[in-house]
């Protein structure tokens, strides 16, 4: 199939081709649902651009309408293909935020991505659902390899034992998806400094071995440059590393010049996105510290709506904690309130899910300035349960995003604990 559609050599009519596959496999069971998502996902990078991908959804999405006249199910369907694409990291979750902004208010486009964002995407265990929705992956997840991934890389880091690591790569049984290991092992390399030299020289006994091929390596590249000015925000040193990176992978013959000039010079574009995220976290600070003053929830409720800035509503929520947690029991209680307000209406339950879990990965950091940190982490946690933003699995969904023996974990372990208690939503409302 991919030398079948490389052969045609028609590389900007790809989306054309992702609508079809798509629009006809609606039609069909789920066995030939399930294949076309895995098509999607082997062509990625690779044969398919992530602009032409990107770009087929988006046609599909506004041909909704047509197509629930031949498949009355379409909206659901096409929500759970939209949700696998975002689940096996071929689709951005931004995707979702920006073609939102595109579609008619009232649009069938709409729902279908309203849908996949509420329906799939924000419930816990979402990936492996989805995964499953169809009889795929019966026994092993992506989540559930993403996550061997990260356990090999860092005992690789550890050893130093390159055999073992390789060995464990094989032993996934994956080829297809070392693009994964590639991307993880850059993402590791930008967050942990001193391990960048051992992960660097792992993926070049790869190369050299044959066990990771040149077009999975370029492929996780590819995926990388994709998603680097969200890294960016995490991780501040994440484009100096990456055109570093890029400029060495050149010289293994991993990736071409020309796609390392295309990374230098969107990295140089990302500026601008960088400057928003601190735009914006500057604004939000102005409005939460407004809003501890004033108490007015509905002026918060319109300068987020005015700010129109959805993708940053987690930098909000979580900047909304940090600034409470400095401050006494009335601004806690006055953020815990705003949070239950803003919930659904106006941040969704993925943001608010995705504060918390920013907050826990910083956990340690929080600590050394504020020391009570944990113990008032762990009740605006158990306080978002009692409130119904969320629901007692997320904290297993945030707890496996977080590293073993992490303060993180034990702070889900002590909001779990809390929640667990006799009269427990009556004695954290009061907390």
């Amino acid at each position: 199939m991919a030398t079948d559609l490389s052969n045609l050599e028609s590389p900007n009519y790809h989306h054309h081709f992702v609508k079809k596959l798509i629009s006809m496999a609606m039609d069909h069971h789920d066995k030939e649902k399930e294949m076309a998502s895995v098509l999607l996902s082997a062509l990625y990078a690779d044969v398919l651009k992530p602009e032409q991908l990107a770009k087929g959804f988006t046609n599909l999405l506004e041909s909704v309408e047509d197509l629930v006249l031949d498949i009355p199910e379409a909206v659901d369907i096409l929500a759970i293909f939209l949700a696998r694409a975002v689940v096996d990291d071929i689709l951005p979750p931004a995707f979702l935020s920006k073609t939102r902004k595109l579609l008619v208010d009232g649009s069938q486009g709409l729902v279908v991505v309203q849908k996949a964002e509420k329906s799939y995407l924000s419930a816990p265990h979402h990936a492996e659902i989805i995964e499953r929705k169809w009889g795929g992956s019966t026994h092993t997840t992506v989540a559930e390899v993403q996550a061997k991934i990260v356990t090999l890389l860092k005992e690789y880091v550890e050893s130093g034992d390159k055999a073992e690591a390789c060995r464990c790569i094989r032993e996934l049984n994956v080829p297809f998806f070392h693009h994964e290991v590639v991307k993880k092992a850059l993402v590791l390399a930008m967050e942990e400094p001193a391990a960048e030299g051992k992960l660097w020289s792992l993926l070049i006994e790869t190369a050299e071995e044959g066990l990771i091929t040149s077009s999975q390596m370029s492929k996780g590249f590819t995926r990388i440059s994709d998603s680097i000015h969200d890294l960016a925000l995490d991780i501040p040193q994440a484009k100096d590393k990456l055109e570093s990176f890029t400029s060495k992978a050149v010289e293994e013959g991993w990736v071409s010049a020309p796609f390392s000039r295309a990374v230098v010079s969107e990295l140089g574009a990302g500026t601008v996105g960088i400057q928003e995220a601190r735009a914006f976290k500057a604004n939000a600070t102005n409005i939460i510290q407004e809003y501890f003053l004033s108490s007015d929830i509905s002026e918060v409720i319109t300068s987020l709506e005015d700010l129109a800035a959805p993708d940053y509503h987690a930098a909000f929520v979580k900047r909304l904690i940090l600034l409470a947690l400095d401050r006494k029991n009335r601004e806690k209680e006055m953020a815990s309130v705003l949070v239950s307000e803003l919930y659904a209406e106006v941040i969704s339950i993925a943001s608010i899910a995705r504060a918390y879990t920013l907050l826990l990965q910083s956990a340690e950091d929080t600590s050394l300035d504020i020391p009570d940190a944990a113990n008032q982490l762990s009740l605006f946690l158990a306080r978002a349960v009692v409130d119904d933003i969320l629901a007692p699995l997320h904290l297993d969904e945030i707890s496996e995003q977080l590293v073993e023996g992490s303060l993180g974990r034990e702070i889900v372990r002590m909001a779990q604990s809390m929640l667990s208690a006799r009269h427990a939503g009556e004695r954290i409302l009061r907390c």
